[in-house]
């Protein structure tokens, strides 16, 4: 019998069109887009499958992005594929939390709102952000950054593909340095913030007034957190650990060894893109890597997993 993890992608991930079949085919998806719409006053829908520059704003994508993972999960799971254990990298923690059973739909979209509107206004005047280094491990990239004020390790994604976060002009400078370490590149990213850096303790602390307020619900199975690669099965423990996720490295690496060494054996990555699943290529080939974007993927999953469990 396989042993489920579902795997939620993080800001990056969103693409014009995304969910747009779920939207059309599903009746249970469509009610969590039409609700969210009416939560956020956002036409969420429209935003996914529409060009427009907003969907790439960061206020605008966590809410569009989350909305489709959660869509989707509720066709999945009404299609009888369920979970033994839950993440998401970044924002896709929340989805992780909602499939792990921590929270409802309208919970989990209002704390996303509320995070990706203080994200947005922590660090608006365009002066941080982000870049991939990539060909380096992470301990040398630390070495190299130790006195560097500015720039932080925000994500440690798989081996060779470390994320640097913080001040872009200390970032450019820093950059020769970690070339002459060993680096084949450093890529600048399109975000809008320096994510997962001090830099936003302040937003962090701030949305913690909304985790507070949350209604949590009892865990059905567990998850595991950004912020140690640790395994959760008290929801009691969720607040903290998402104030923190907010200026905390991403420990993606860690959380996938993790729950391979507690027993998962299959992967299913559901959301747009393959971001996800290129990084368990380089953490463990071994590991089984499914991916669900479209209706036709969830249907041919859903049923090979039923035979291959029978």
């Amino acid at each position: 019998m396989s042993k489920i993890a579902f795997l939620y992608p993080g800001q990056g991930a969103q693409k014009c069109g995304m969910g747009h079949d779920f939207y059309k085919e599903s009746e249970i998806a469509k009610a969590v887009y039409d609700e969210e719409t009416e939560v956020t006053g956002m036409e969420v829908p429209s935003l996914c499958v529409e060009e427009d520059d907003l969907l790439n704003r960061n206020d605008y994508t966590q809410i569009t992005l989350l909305t489709t993972c959660i869509a989707m999960t509720k066709e999945i799971m009404a299609n009888g594929l369920m979970p033994d254990m839950t993440a998401g990298l970044s924002l896709g923690e929340y989805a992780a939390i909602y499939a792990a059973g921590g929270c409802s739909v309208k919970e989990a979209v209002a704390m996303i709102k509320t995070r990706g509107e203080l994200m947005h206004s922590a660090v608006p005047d365009g002066s941080c952000g982000m870049a991939a280094v990539l060909g380096l491990d992470a301990e040398t990239i630390k070495s190299v950054l130790e006195d560097n004020e500015q720039v932080f390790v925000a994500n440690y994604n798989c081996p060779g593909q470390i994320v640097i976060t913080g001040n872009n002009k200390a970032i450019e400078e820093a950059t020769p340095a970690i070339k002459a370490a060993g680096a084949k590149r450093v890529i600048p990213l399109v975000v809008s913030g320096p994510f997962h850096s001090p830099y936003l303790k302040e937003a962090a602390s701030k949305l913690r007034e909304t985790l507070d307020e949350t209604q949590w619900m009892k865990l059905q199975i567990p998850y595991v957190t950004n912020v140690t690669a640790e395994i959760v099965e008290d929801i009691t423990k969720t607040p903290e650990l998402l104030e923190k996720q907010v200026s905390s490295s991403v420990m993606w690496e860690q959380s996938m060894r993790n729950m391979i060494a507690n027993g998962i054996d299959t992967f299913i990555e559901i959301g747009p893109g393959k971001t996800l699943s290129g990084f368990m290529r380089k953490i463990d080939k071994k590991a089984k890597m499914y991916r669900i974007e479209t209706m036709e993927d969830m249907k041919k999953i859903c049923e090979e997993l039923k035979e291959i469990n029978e």
